[in-house]
């Protein structure tokens, strides 16, 4: 069924062959959980590119390194894209450049010192074909399911930090940014409100709609991939394993002394928390849940580092309004950015149906 979908799929897009890649070992200094065949998976699906070893770390854990999954030659063809981009040679279109506040006004410096994130660039040929790379979608449905959406792309640059710390970026969560659940939970939704006002005081009831929401979270995942290697000196990711299977928690601007990026919201009461460190070599892809908290710290050498990366949902995943939600103040950004640059009345959900790129269906 797998092979038959990829062959579909590499049809549409105009590929003659697929790369050769196989499951390798988690690239974690963590322990694996026990490997019992009675456990009940249920952040991964039933899928043999993923071995029980895997399905058991991610599931203890909400994340997974998969060593060397994409060749050095993509990147290096990705990177240049992203100059080309940043420094003006090539016409950003439709894609969103966000630049390093602490460098705002100043002049002479390069556009790749200047500008850490591009982000939706789906309808760019040469970027976007991480998000559709055959290697990265078999990995994708072993958590999504076989009916895959591209929700949001970006490339990460994280220049040498100036001194002010900018370039970190604060433990968050994903989903924060995300305005979509699994669809039959609307129905859910309208259900409870009706019978119970919404106040969640019948217990066994409340238990139910909390596992409802969650449940959406396990059909989201994003594959980022390291353009070069990644460590502590240049600012590597962190995260804090088993943090996937608890809720959505309020996001907010940190209160960093010399100020923070913008969109980079981040959840509170965590710094003194142990964080695992997570190094990657170039071509090394992490997989990881939408719920799971992780952040990155601040680039203190003089080189770049770049990342690149895209978030899937299972196409079975419908949009919400957060109105009122905790998500309301993220969903006012997004909609005031799309203002600044002349599009009135677009919407936060409204900009991810803009995102979106990829429908693959089961075959």
């Amino acid at each position: 069924m797998s092979e038959q979908r990829m062959r579909v799929i590499l049809g549409h897009l105009g590929h003659n062959k697929r790369a050769s890649v196989l499951p390798q070992a988690i690239s974690s200094a963590l322990s694996v959980v026990s490997k019992d065949s009675t456990t009940a998976f249920q952040y991964t699906r039933d899928n043999p590119r993923l071995n029980h070893a895997q399905r058991a770390f991610y599931e203890e854990n909400g994340f997974l390194v998969i060593p060397k999954l994409v060749q050095g030659d993509k990147i290096d063809a990705w990177r240049e894209r992203f100059l080309d981009l940043v420094e003006g040679r090539s016409d950003t279109g439709g894609m969103t450049k966000m630049k390093d506040i602490s460098l705002k006004g100043v002049k002479e410096v390069s556009g790749e010192r200047v500008v850490n994130k591009i982000q939706d660039f789906v309808w760019d040929d040469i970027l976007s074909e991480h998000c559709q790379l055959p290697q990265v979608l078999d990995y994708v449905e072993c958590f999504t399911g076989p009916n895959i959406m591209a929700m949001h792309t970006m490339l990460i640059n994280k220049p040498p930090d100036p001194g002010t710390r900018t370039s970190r970026h604060p433990m968050h969560q994903d989903l924060h940014y995300f305005p979509f659940r699994k669809r039959e939970k609307a129905v859910f939704d309208d259900c409870f409100k009706k019978s119970h006002n919404n106040n969640l005081k019948s217990r066994p009831l409340r238990r139910a709609y909390l596992a409802f929401v969650r449940r959406p979270a396990n059909h989201i995942v994003c594959a980022w991939t390291a353009m070069e290697n990644v460590n502590t000196e240049n600012g590597c990711l962190f995260v804090l394993p088993g943090s996937h299977k608890g809720v959505l928690e309020p996001h907010e601007y940190p209160e960093w002394e010399k100020g923070v990026n913008k969109m980079y919201h981040g959840v509170r009461g965590y710094d003194a928390v142990p964080k695992t460190l997570l190094p990657m070599e170039k071509g090394d892809t992490v997989f990881f849940h939408p719920i799971l908290l992780h952040g990155s710290g601040d680039n203190r050498t003089q080189r770049f580092r770049k990342a690149i990366s895209c978030h899937y949902a299972a196409s079975e995943c419908a949009y919400i309004d957060v109105r009122g939600t905790s998500q309301e103040n993220i969903a006012k950004e997004v909609e005031d950015i799309a203002k600044r640059r002349g599009v009135e009345d677009l919407d936060f959900k409204a900009s991810y149906e803009f995102r979106k790129i990829i429908n693959y269906p089961t075959c």
